[in-house]
């Protein structure tokens, strides 16, 4: 008889629980039995395990085995516990001390050959086992510098299953060749899921690479101007106008200006890449603002999170903490767009399934673009748009209100001009110098809202705008009247008084003044206030 027991971590949405890997032996008719509410693949590591023991060196025990997954009301899957079965298994079979393998939190796949293959998600595993106080984590040696990206844990990266045995044994630890440079690594395929990248629209940029500048946009001031007011205080955003005005231009060069992610933020973006399989080998942290552009044709489960069993993370989590674009936006079908109200306001997603309910961070800010028609052509003079009048509302009717309404700002962005696009009125102002204004107005937002659960102007709450933040005296005279008259509802009156506070944050101001929510309404409403044209006047 013999007992020995592991840990390892099961993934339910991003968000890991701690499971005990016990192994139990008895005397009888040699059996391998896996318990604890096991998936398909977890089961078929009944036969990974035991040919990776032989093939490791390691005698297999010809007795009736028990493996416990414990809690076993957790729905557990994957090839992550492999190494944690194998470790069990051999510890209770005495080939390993079983109290060197007790507290040791164990995560990899193994192949029939002993080798430890990555898998997905060892981020907020490891920090699912950080918090529930374990200190030591074995992981493969691909996903070591992933998990060492927790304080206060101990990682120990294997390449082979051999390795972790003489390393629990105190042996003489093996060399395993590494693969030569240059040559391909098979080992790598556990960490990408195929095609996730290209599905969800993800850029393919990366840190150090030279992307496109906001210099290149020609034209569009009044755009140029509500882009920098999104990026300073994360505020949503709708581009109208007829197709080549550079709208799609616009929200690629969005994730540049926004200010690079805080240690928090880059582990919480890293922890969500990682489960959905989109994390680059060798990149361990996400530093960059995500941008992720869906395609029109994206169903509601891509866009919010689904799939078979425990819901998988959509494109609004993959957008956590940075861009979602959704270009051609009325040829989304409703039930998508809709879907999207909930995470707007909460900042995450709660998916429930038949596997199961999953909480998945969802903190994003939205680039919204369309057409004025089906042509495009409805605003251009002279463009000859034959679109009748009630295909044209039809069309702009499907994005609902209730969307509209979260959305804080609304530009109609004009074709570009000869001059401009010839280049005579002179390039526009770079990514680097907005981005600078940027992050200036973001540290203003973040100095006034210490000590506070917010950090940009968009998450801040209506009532403690109109009572602990005021604006001044008798700024609000026209967006009161707009409430009156029907214009602005209550969200809307809440919103504007966030893009003003922005507006004053772009200009030093300390808090708003009429000229602010002047501005604010025009960019929500497109009703023109007689403000100046760049947004913080004083500059």
């Amino acid at each position: 008889m013999g007992f020995a027991r592991a840990c390892s971590v099961a993934l339910v949405g991003v968000e890991g629980v701690v499971v005990e890997v016990q192994a139990d032996l008895e005397p009888g008719v040699a059996a391998f039995t896996l318990v604890g509410l096991p998936d398909k693949s977890l089961v078929e590591s009944r036969d990974r395990v035991r040919a990776a023991v032989v093939n490791s060196g390691g005698e297999w025990p010809q007795k009736k085995l028990t493996v416990g997954l414990s809690p076993a009301s957790v729905p557990k899957g994957g090839s992550g516990f492999d190494l944690a079965v194998a470790c069990a298994v051999l510890g209770a079979a005495e080939r390993i001390d079983p109290r060197q393998i007790a507290d040791l939190v164990l995560i990899g796949e193994l192949g029939l050959d002993g080798r430890v293959r990555p898998v997905r998600g060892v981020l907020p595993a490891v920090l699912a086992a950080a918090e529930a106080g374990y200190e030591h984590v074995v992981v493969p040696e691909q996903t070591a510098g992933e998990a060492a990206l927790v304080p206060g844990i101990s990682v120990l990266g294997v390449r082979t299953l051999r390795q972790l045995i003489a390393v629990l044994a105190d042996e003489p630890v093996p060399d395993e060749e590494p693969v030569e440079p240059g040559r391909p690594d098979a080992m790598l395929a556990g960490l990408l899921v195929p095609g996730a990248g290209v599905g969800t629209g993800l850029a393919a940029d990366r840190p150090g690479s030279d992307g496109p500048d906001l210099a290149d946009v020609a034209g569009q001031h009044s755009a140029r101007r509500g882009l920098e007011v999104a990026a300073a205080g994360g505020h949503h955003l709708l581009l109208s106008g007829p197709p080549g005005a550079g709208k799609t231009m616009l929200a690629e060069r969005l994730p540049a200006v926004l200010p690079p992610l805080t240690r928090r933020e880059s582990l919480e973006v890293t922890a969500v890449h990682s489960v959905a399989g989109i994390l680059p080998p060798g990149e361990p942290l996400v530093r960059t603002a995500p941008y992720c552009a869906p395609h029109h044709s994206a169903t509601m489960q891509s866009l919010v999170g689904g799939g078979n069993g425990l819901p998988k993370p959509g494109a609004v989590s993959l957008a956590h903490r940075g861009v979602l674009f959704l270009d051609e936006a009325p040829e989304f079908s409703g039930k998508a767009l809709d879907a999207l109200r909930q995470p707007l306001e909460s900042g995450h997603v709660v998916v429930a399934r038949s596997g199961g309910v999953v909480r998945l961070p969802a903190r994003f800010l939205m680039v919204l673009a369309a057409n004025p028609c089906p042509c495009g052509r409805h605003t251009l003079h002279g463009a000859g748009c034959e679109c009748p009048a009630s295909v044209i509302r039809r069309y702009q009717a499907r994005l609902s209100g209730p969307l509209l309404d979260r959305v804080d700002l609304r530009i109609e962005v004009e074709p570009v001009s000869r001059s401009d696009l010839l280049g005579h009125g002179g390039r526009g102002e770079s990514t680097a110098t907005v981005a600078a204004r940027v992050l200036a107005a973001r540290h203003r937002a973040a100095t006034r809202l210490e000590g506070t659960p917010w950090t940009v102007n968009s998450e801040v709450p209506g009532h403690e705008l109109r009572t602990r933040w005021t604006v001044a005296p008798g700024a609000l005279g026209a967006a009161e009247r707009d409430v009156e008259r029907g214009l602005l509802t209550a969200r809307g009156l809440d919103r504007v008084l966030r893009v003003a506070w922005t507006i004053a944050d772009l200009a030093g101001r300390d808090r708003p003044e009429a000229q602010d929510v002047a501005l604010a309404l025009e960019l929500r409403t497109g009703i023109s206030r007689g403000v100046p044209a760049v947004a913080g006047a004083a500059r």
